[in-house]
């Protein structure tokens, strides 16, 4: 149904570890790129018990095929074991492998072979801009960009039964944590401070756990992929700058259920916030997609002066407002970061449907800066 942006068949050498939260698309992704794999489900409870049982029947089913030969495990954090053997045949067969996931957690908690780089991490995100020909920006601001969220008019039960089944299976059946029920508090604190400067006193707070508890759970939700810090820009010129990292979850449309946010309305703040988050996601998409190294940060002084997205080294600032009228207010942070990084390009992402320069501030209509990111026009 959507034509996805990933050039995986490019990026595919010997391996590739690929990466994605529940429901972004990676077993259809797969299946339609290469139909002709060979292909094992370890979501399939007969398959993954009788691996389980016994790994080496992997090898064994698999050690007469030729080289070449391009063999896909689904969900490979099911049975980690797996990776023994597959680093094998990777070596002594000559097999090009796909191992996707939706949790580095247990992969890493379990020790498992990484297969001595031979396998590249990449990853799957929610839809992007560009998979979307019709694409509404209401739309996704409130639903997110999950495939099966976004495709309907109204997303909260199936977001609820997102929520429900991640914390089944992610939480509860891998023993993550010992209280369940302060992780699913904690989750739901960690979306209200969304986009803003992680305080883990504050939230440890909120849900009566100590800060080091507040600051595993944060771990387990990026090994788990539903959630990435982008780090403060701490190259100090003149003023001094916050240091602490921001938190986003992986989709504006789980921030939005976990909030509570069920309609929202430009002009509110709650619209504003959820229009930053797609804007950053959009971002984080681009980059992840493109191999591009330069690093994603925000900057923030310690007057409250803020830019929300900095790429690379000061090389170009973005502001992301929802407002469907640039004022003069909306420029502060971008002025003042341009009066210490005077070389930086400036951009204010808005609804303000005219396209325009504003001084050293470009003024993009939000379809025209996403058309110009997808384009490489942005970085």
């Amino acid at each position: 149904m959507y034509e996805r942006v990933f050039d995986i068949e490019n990026q595919l050498d010997e391996g590739m570890f690929l990466f994605g939260a529940r429901q972004v698309g990676k077993s259809t992704l797969l299946k339609e790129r290469f139909p002709d794999a060979i292909y094992y489900d370890l979501l399939i409870d007969s398959i993954r018990k009788a691996l389980k049982r016994n790994p080496d029947s992997f090898r064994e089913a698999l050690i007469a095929k030729p080289a070449g030969t391009l063999v896909i495990v689904d969900e490979i954090q099911k049975v980690p074991d797996l990776l023994d053997a597959v680093h094998w045949l990777m070596v002594n067969r000559g097999l090009h492998f796909i191992l996707s996931g939706s949790s580095a957690r247990k992969l890493k908690k379990s020790g498992a072979n990484t297969l001595g780089g031979r396998a590249n991490p990449r990853t799957l995100f929610p839809l992007v801009w560009k998979e979307i020909p019709d694409f509404q920006i209401d739309k996704a601001v409130q639903n997110g960009m999950i495939p099966r969220h976004y495709m309907v008019d109204d997303a909260t039960d199936r977001l609820e039964g997102y929520v429900e089944v991640y914390l089944r299976e992610e939480i509860r059946d891998e023993a993550a944590v010992q209280d369940v029920e302060a992780f699913e508090q904690f989750m739901e604190a960690a979306a209200i401070s969304d986009g803003e400067m992680i305080n883990y006193s504050n939230i440890a707070s909120d849900c009566g756990v100590s800060a080091k508890t507040v600051k595993a759970y944060y771990q387990i939700l990026k090994d788990t992929l539903m959630g990435y810090e982008i780090p403060a820009y701490t190259k100090v010129v003149k003023r001094k700058v916050v240091q602490a990292s921001k938190f986003y979850y992986f989709d504006v449309g789980l921030t939005n259920y976990l909030m509570g946010r069920h309609h929202l309305r430009r002009g509110s703040d709650d619209y504003g916030h959820a229009f930053e988050h797609l804007i950053m996601q959009e971002i984080i998409a681009y980059r992840g997609y493109n191999r591009r190294r330069e690093k994603i940060s925000y900057w923030h002084t310690y007057n409250d002066q803020e830019v929300d997205a900095v790429i690379g080294d000061a090389k170009v600032a973005i502001e992301i407002k929802s407002s469907e009228e640039v004022k003069t207010r909306h420029k502060i942070g971008l002025k003042a970061f341009k009066e210490e990084h005077p070389d930086c390009r400036l951009i204010l992402v808005s609804l303000d449907p005219v396209t325009r320069p504003s001084g050293d501030i470009e003024l993009l209509y939000v379809n025209d800066f996403l058309k110009m990111l997808w384009s490489g026009e942005i970085f």
